[in-house]
């Protein structure tokens, strides 16, 4: 069963901005939220599938992707960022996307509240994102590969485990909001007075105060380390491209969840080839008797070399067409074409022999230009080749 449209399930359009996809996923939300439809599996379904149109559409890279690549584009099995509806839980959800039901204004929380299962304090901050580069050639992105590659990042404490804390004698309950994580507000609104909830600002919504900061970290919960990470890249992809691997980015603050790492494809120039989306292009060059005679002309290919025929009377300019020896699609199984553009090689240096006979032939008669309809000029060939 293919996946719906994400700008669908919010009901919004592609241009709109971030504001607007907020307030249309939680008026989704709010209207197939668990608290409202209990026991409705179906309502459940469209609840978790809101929350994923709106992690992908909330997100400016995962966004970019998705309007560039379709559902493709942040698929986490092709390489790409995005959790997909399947692993996204209730928790998952609350977790990243709870506040949203509570921001100010909103009468939500004061009719519905939160669940219980969803009501306790909240882990540490998330960690910052990690951007590296990665450099790859043609022939790795045309067949996909696994590269392992060391991050330097922050890592979680490993002498209080992230707590922040000295020991555990050091961790006591928030007073603040008595361990939940989340404050309730009562404010008099035009409506009367409505209940908003929260984070805690005195623990930022762990639960937790710590006496005693631990000497390693300082209290951060964090440490400077390397980690070895396995990146799988899946063919196809492009220059600039980037990708993301959910959780590998720095830890986080007080044994928050780890940010993302954001991985830059960069596509290393190559000696024959140029690229031009799926489609690359190889310069064949031959001299002035191969091409009025006709010659098998051996051309490189991606992965090996392949002859081709040169009809006798090639025209400088002629573009031959090698089918499915391009590059791959990184959204499906097509495969470009490999474009062979002939120019016929004129010498700049002449010995007295060969401008003996070069004079002997320059003016036989099938060796004046006479063009006819079948010679196209440059641009009528490329607004051909391209139709």
């Amino acid at each position: 069963m293919s996946k719906r449209d994400y700008y669908d399930i919010l009901g919004v359009a592609k241009s709109a901005d971030a504001d607007t996809i907020k307030k249309a996923y939680r008026k989704v939300a709010m209207q197939y939220h668990p608290d409202r439809n209990p026991g409705d599996k179906a309502a459940e379904d469209k609840f978790k599938e809101a929350a994923e149109a709106y992690e992908v559409l909330s997100d400016a890279d995962k966004k970019a992707r998705y309007d560039r690549y379709g559902h493709a584009g942040v698929d986490p099995n092709q390489g790409f960022g995005g959790r997909g509806g399947a692993s996204m839980n209730m928790d998952d959800i609350f977790a990243n996307f709870g506040d949203i039901f509570g921001d100010a204004g909103s009468p939500f929380e004061a009719f519905f509240g939160r669940s219980g299962s969803r009501s306790g304090a909240r882990t540490g901050q998330q960690g910052n994102n990690l951007r590296i580069k990665v450099s790859m050639t043609l022939e790795e992105i045309a067949t996909g590969v696994t590269k392992k590659i060391k991050v330097k990042k922050q890592l979680t404490c490993n002498s209080c485990n992230g707590s922040g804390a000295k020991d555990s004698k050091s961790i006591s309950t928030c007073s603040g909001c008595n361990g939940s994580g989340y404050v309730r507000q009562i404010k008099n609104t035009f409506l009367g007075q409505m209940q908003t909830t929260t984070v805690c600002p005195r623990c930022n919504g762990t639960g937790q105060q710590v006496a005693n900061n631990c000497s390693s970290c300082r209290g951060s919960g964090l440490e400077p380390g390397e980690e070895t990470l396995e990146i799988q890249i899946p063919a196809g992809v492009e220059d600039n491209m980037q990708l993301s691997m959910r959780g590998k980015g720095n830890a986080g603050p007080s044994g928050g969840p780890a940010g993302d790492l954001i991985i830059n494809i960069e596509q290393k120039p190559h000696q024959h080839f140029t690229r031009d989306g799926m489609n690359i292009h190889y310069d064949l060059y031959i001299n002035f008797a191969d091409a009025a005679l006709g010659l098998q002309a051996e051309v490189p290919t991606l992965n090996s070399s392949v002859k081709i025929k040169i009809p006798s009377g090639t025209q400088s300019g002629k573009v031959f067409r090698l089918r499915s020896l391009g590059m791959p699609s990184v959204q499906s199984y097509e495969k470009g074409d490999q474009l062979v553009h002939v120019h016929i090689w004129t010498p700049k240096q002449l010995t007295s022999e060969e401008k003996n006979l070069l004079e002997k032939i320059r003016n036989m008669q099938n060796f004046k230009p006479n063009p006819g309809t079948e010679e196209k000029g440059f641009f009528d060939r490329m607004k051909e080749f391209f139709n």
